[in-house]
């Protein structure tokens, strides 16, 4: 795809905080219609990087170029079409929750009524009450409402279900579905709950250390793994196991687990039958695949 199609592209970008390396040579680019799930333990550069897209962070090394103008320079009308809530949500405390949504709806020239009305019901948002005396859930529930009633074109979300409850979390995921229906606009998330992720996102990015290690949709990353039953037709189990991509075994008597990477069905079928044994296999959760991309050096 061509760069002037794409939302963002980021080219050879670094970022130092002091002897702290956060980004190392990041190259990403987003393309309109996605959710995109942004993974990544604490530390490896997640809420880094969304910072350099809104032009909060300048980069050290290379570039980034948010909806066809470097980041630095975003101006107005650039700005009037990303969503952004981060972790660390920062409201006015004084005003009531109806003060700020009209607050923020003066600086947009669009904004939909219909959406926050719809929003607020649904996340149970008490607007009449002060911002101070909200619940850490509740102030980001707002922050949400904030950030997507001027529906913008990229929505730039980190840690949006942190502070929520379940309910709240479920209500959330189902809105994001829904934004997507519009194929122009993207949704950026960044989450430790990878339950809520895998249900609504359609391609991965995954971090660790600075670097950015995967960039794949999620269909073709539960394609690359999966989980091999092994059970002996007569007898023990071989004492050594020949079987193609193994990156996590557990073995018992006549019957072995086995957590592969990359080989193929056809491939796996064919080495059960010439170790003497029935196959069965099962896809991994994100979650699993995730704590083995986390693994080993880089």
């Amino acid at each position: 795809m061509d760069n002037n199609t794409q939302l963002v592209h980021i080219k050879e970008l670094s970022k130092n905080f002091g002897d702290t390396a956060a980004l190392k040579d990041i190259r990403l680019d987003i393309a309109p219609g996605r959710i995109i799930g942004l993974l990544g333990p604490n530390g490896s550069g997640k809420s880094t990087l969304m910072r350099h897209i809104v032009g909060l962070y300048l980069p050290d090394r290379g570039s980034c170029v948010t909806l066809g103008r470097e980041a630095r320079d975003l101006g107005e009308s650039e700005l009037a079409q990303i969503g952004y809530v981060h972790q660390e949500v920062e409201l006015i405390d004084w005003m009531k929750g109806s003060q700020f949504l009209r607050y923020i709806k003066a600086y947009y020239s669009r904004w939909n009524n219909d959406l926050e009305t719809k929003l607020t019901a649904q996340l149970e948002i008490d607007l009449s009450k002060r911002i101070a005396t909200m619940s850490p859930g509740n102030r980001q529930k707002l922050a949400i409402v904030a950030a997507v009633c001027f529906e913008p074109k990229l929505l730039l979300l980190d840690e949006p279900a942190a502070g929520l409850d379940p309910i709240a979390r479920a209500d959330l995921m189902e809105f994001l579905l829904s934004l997507i229906q519009d194929s122009n606009r993207t949704i950026l998330i960044s989450s430790h709950i990878l339950s809520d992720v895998e249900k609504v996102v359609d391609h991965l990015l995954i971090m660790r250390r600075g670097k950015l290690i995967r960039d794949c949709s999620l269909d073709a990353l539960r394609e690359e793994y999966g989980q091999v039953k092994l059970t002996a037709v007569q007898g023990a189990l071989p004492e050594a196991i020949s079987f193609p991509g193994i990156v996590e075994e557990k073995r018992n008597g006549q019957i072995a687990l086995l957590k592969v990477r990359g080989p193929s069905k056809e491939d796996l079928t064919k080495a059960a039958k010439q170790a003497g044994c029935e196959i069965e296999i099962t896809p991994l959760s994100l979650e699993e695949i995730y704590r083995l991309e986390m693994q080993g050096d880089l």
